[in-house]
């Protein structure tokens, strides 16, 4: 079993994607009640968490948010459950989830098919700064 703070919602996240590091630069500015941890898929820990709930490592080119002892939530879930975190007109993002999961997956399927060719990606994951460094497990 991997320790997690239980109290805090982890984000699991392409650690070399410049789209998905923009996401995680945006949660961080828009977690006003520091809810969310960071964890990239790339890293030991991320692919830990990956087996443990059997995801398979090689199919994740998703943004995945697990809810320590309760859930998890992946691709247009997670990202629906992750703004209406954000509070005040955020929690509108839930009008989102009368569109059918299979719709909203196949769009966010696309986008990520296509994330390195439109928004390039990094050799190698992202060095949060010292002042977000806590925010990464």
């Amino acid at each position: 079993m991997i320790d997690l703070p239980a109290n805090k919602k982890i984000v699991l996240f392409d650690g070399i994607c410049n789209l998905c590091n923009s996401a995680v630069q945006f949660i961080i500015k828009h977690d006003k009640n520091d809810i969310f941890r960071f964890v990239a898929l790339q890293s030991e820990l991320g692919i830990s968490i990956c087996k443990q709930l059997g995801i398979s490592f090689a199919k994740m080119d998703s943004i995945l948010l697990l809810n320590p002892d309760s859930a998890y939530f992946y691709k247009s879930s997670a990202v629906i459950a992750i703004a209406k975190e954000f509070g005040g007109l955020w929690r509108l993002s839930e009008i989102f989830r009368i569109i059918p999961i299979f719709i909203s997956d196949r769009i966010y399927d696309y986008v990520a098919k296509n994330r390195y060719n439109w928004y390039g990606k990094k050799e190698s994951c992202m060095i949060p700064t010292p002042e977000l460094k806590a925010k990464f497990l």
